[in-house]
């Protein structure tokens, strides 16, 4: 789900780094209060985890890709504002050292993976909590996937509006009667199997009988 530079307006990407701004310092702010000698190498070590396992791209059909993400995870281990903060790294360093998806495009995804992605993610764990701790994390981690998946298609498939000249898409050219089957239908089988082995390792972590 990187999107290269070009394919989002100058409008889009312009407030979705308005919005990332002020979230990223709340969020420095956040991790200020909770930065203690056992919770750096254990936050250091799993957002390296998750930049390896987003270079692992698997082929679909079309030309396109898919990866485990593991936002879910960093958010159901961390919470929200330290998982938000992982992410927008580990996608900065992606687009900055390796040209994996664009620099113009990383507030957005940012906000529509990073934020979005953990809020869904511990708001799904926590209203399953009660019935099955395995099961409410894997359907948490599942969630976030797909509703990251979304909201970044909705994104793409709204730039024939946004930006057109004479009838013309000025960027990315397909409507969410494209992207949403192109991007989310992969995303849920992938955010399944992402799901399943998120909560494996979350038991581990915890402890869970």
């Amino acid at each position: 789900m990187h999107i290269p530079d070009g394919l989002l307006s100058p409008a889009t990407y312009a407030a979705g780094f308005a919005v990332a701004l002020p979230l990223w310092v709340y969020g420095v702010r956040q991790m200020g209060k909770r930065l203690e000698d056992t919770l750096i190498p254990r936050l250091g070590v799993l957002t390296a985890l998750i930049f390896v396992l987003n270079m692992v791209l698997i082929p679909l059909p079309g030309g396109t890709s898919a990866h485990f993400l593991g936002v879910g995870l960093l958010a159901l281990v961390f919470g929200i504002w330290l998982a938000f903060l992982s992410y927008s790294i580990v996608l900065s360093l992606q687009a900055l050292l390796l040209g994996v998806g664009g620099v113009t495009a990383l507030g957005v995804s940012a906000l529509c993976i990073g934020l979005l992605g953990p809020v869904v993610a511990i708001a799904g764990e926590r209203l399953l909590r009660r019935w099955s701790p395995f099961v409410a994390a894997s359907v948490g981690v599942w969630l976030s996937v797909v509703v990251s998946a979304t909201a970044l298609a909705l994104i793409l498939g709204l730039q024939p509006i946004i930006a057109a000249e004479n009838g013309e898409p000025l960027f990315f050219p397909f409507g969410p009667e494209v992207t949403l089957p192109a991007v989310v239908g992969p995303h849920l089988l992938l955010g399944a199997a992402e799901g399943v082995l998120s909560a494996l390792a979350i038991r581990r972590l915890r402890g869970w009988a």
